[in-house]
C-alpha cells in the first residue's frame, strides 16, 4: 500500500471502476473495460493501482444467511451494544483485541456517544450465541453492560460505498 495518498487522485474512470467492482468483482477485465470505455490493458493497470494503494480492501463472496440457514439449519444474527466499566485506551484496545479473535463477530464498531462498541454477530443457534457471549462478555472483567437485539428481518444489506458520479469530483486527499 502506498504511504503517501496525498499525491493520489481519483478521476471519473477510477470511480466508475470502483463502482463496478463493488457491484460485481467477479466480472472479467474485458467486460469491465467495456463498461467504463477503456482498453483492457488500461483497465488492468488502473485496477492494479487501486489495489496497490489499498483502495480495494478485499474481494469476497457474500453469502446469503437466509439460504445458508435453510441448508444448514438455524442462523442467528444479533446486534450487540457493549459498554465497558473503564474506557481508557488500553481497556478499549484490549476488548477490541478479544473481539477480533472470534469469527462469529462479523463487525466491530467503536461508537460514541452511548455504548462503547456495537458488534454484528452471526451464530448458528442460540446455544452458539450464548457460548460466544460467555467468552466475550462474562469472562471479561471490564464489561459493564450488554444489550442484544436479535434480527428478525434484514430489509437492506449492501457493501457498496456511494461514489460521486458527476463531472465535479471532489479533490481526493
Amino acid at each position: 500500500m502506498t504511504d503517501n495518498l496525498n499525491e493520489f487522485t481519483l478521476d471519473i474512470i477510477d470511480l466508475q471502476l470502483l463502482d463496478a467492482l463493488q457491484k460485481d468483482a467477479s466480472v472479467s477485465n474485458q467486460a469491465l473495460a467495456d463498461q467504463v470505455h477503456v482498453s483492457p490493458p488500461t483497465c488492468l493497470r488502473r485496477i492494479k493501482r487501486l489495489r496497490e494503494i489499498g483502495m480495494v480492501a478485499a474481494e469476497v463472496a457474500i453469502l446469503s444467511p437466509d439460504v445458508l440457514a435453510r441448508v444448514q439449519g438455524f442462523g442467528l444474527h444479533a446486534l450487540v451494544e457493549v459498554s465497558l466499566d473503564r474506557q481508557g485506551a488500553e481497556e478499549l484496545d484490549a476488548f477490541e483485541a478479544a473481539v477480533l479473535q472470534h469469527d462469529h463477530v462479523q463487525q466491530c464498531w467503536r461508537v460514541s456517544p452511548g455504548p462503547d462498541f456495537v458488534l454484528v454477530v452471526y451464530a448458528h443457534d442460540m446455544p452458539g450465541y450464548l457460548a460466544l457471549t460467555h467468552k466475550l462478555f462474562t469472562s471479561q472483567g471490564n464489561v459493564r453492560n450488554v444489550k442484544t437485539y436479535f434480527a428478525t428481518k434484514c430489509s437492506k444489506f449492501v457493501t457498496r460505498i456511494p461514489l460521486p458520479k458527476g463531472p465535479h469530483l471532489p479533490h481526493q486527499a
